[in-house]
């Protein structure tokens, strides 16, 4: 009995774990979106999404009203800023990228989110020895490039700058996300007794404000196919679903699930999880496409699942 209990994991660390895999897999649903909303972009789906979500923040607030109330305006100057920051300005940017360089190459830039957040926020908490650590973000790296391996292939280097705008803009986004793994910690961290609620509510009102905000400027410049093809249900169905769905799912759900891996795992682990979007991303991908993974992308998801066991380990026996 005494040994059954020396292995079993921190109730906190457990929730954490689970609540950052969690975050990954609805956000993983993303990756689909393009391919299921017919000839609206995804800025149109991206607007949808966050008005809707910022209304369920919105009642999320009035319902906890006896809490809320209680908000200061750093409060909400800070959230609005990690809002730009890991939502609507990191999304700005991967669609940017992906519109200058198609859909293959800026994801597998984006890729290497997870390496690079768990690198600073291992240098700014020194949670685990680096040593211990390289094996599990050697094993990131491999299945990132087997999985993505066959991008090169793909891309048209005669069009020389506009394939360096599409990279300089998903370097940025992988900046953007980076600075908000380390910032929303930290935001937290200040805030010991801020409700997951309420914090999570405050991301969602600041994502729809956010979005309606650049509405104008992305009509100007003809991003959104809303004011050409309208909003009726037979032209905008599969965008209702799976605006509707996935600002449920990916928004809300994300983001009070992000919350809550924030609060109980440091920034290097939850960096090693968050890379499980990725193989959740293909995985959705490859239903989509109706086909098997090829050997490369099998072994590439085994090594990401795998590097991200191993980091569960050993910052498990670190802290356990």
């Amino acid at each position: 009995m005494t040994e059954i209990s020396q292995i079993r994991m921190p109730h906190s660390y457990a929730i954490g774990i689970t609540a950052a895999l969690a975050a990954a897999l609805v956000w993983s649903m993303n990756f689909v979106v393009p391919f299921v909303i017919d000839s609206y972009s995804v800025f149109d789906f991206a607007l949808l999404r966050f008005v809707i979500s910022g209304g369920v923040g919105v009642i999320t607030l009035a319902w906890k009203w006896d809490k809320a109330r209680h908000l200061v305006l750093r409060d909400w100057l800070v959230a609005a800023l990690l809002v730009f920051i890991g939502y609507v300005g990191y999304f700005l940017l991967v669609a940017g990228s992906a519109i200058y360089v198609g859909p293959v190459i800026a994801p597998a830039i984006l890729g290497i989110v997870p390496v690079v957040l768990a690198i600073a926020g291992n240098l700014r908490q020194g949670t685990v020895p680096w040593r211990l650590l390289a094996a599990p973000l050697m094993l990131v790296v491999l299945g990132l490039w087997l999985v993505n391996r066959e991008t090169p292939a793909n891309i048209d280097y005669s069009a020389t700058p506009t394939l360096l705008r599409g990279m300089l803009l998903a370097i940025g986004a992988v900046a953007l996300w980076t600075w908000f793994g380390l910032a929303n910690q930290a935001a937290l961290a200040v805030r010991p007794n801020m409700d997951t609620g309420i914090w999570t509510a405050l991301i969602l009102i600041g994502g729809g404000v956010e979005m309606l905000a650049f509405f104008p400027v992305g009509a100007l410049l003809g991003v959104f196919q809303i004011p050409h093809l309208g909003l009726s249900w037979k032209a905008a169905g599969p965008l209702y679903v799976w605006g509707i769905s996935l600002a449920f799912l990916s928004s809300v759900g994300g983001t009070w699930a992000w919350t809550i891996a924030a609060r109980n795992l440091s920034v290097a682990l939850s960096a090693q999880l968050i890379v499980a979007e990725t193989g959740f991303g293909a995985i959705f991908g490859l239903a989509v496409h109706s086909r098997w993974p090829t050997w490369a992308e099998a072994t590439g998801l085994a090594a990401l699942i795998f590097g991200v066991v191993t980091a569960i380990r050993i910052f498990y026996r670190k802290n356990g």
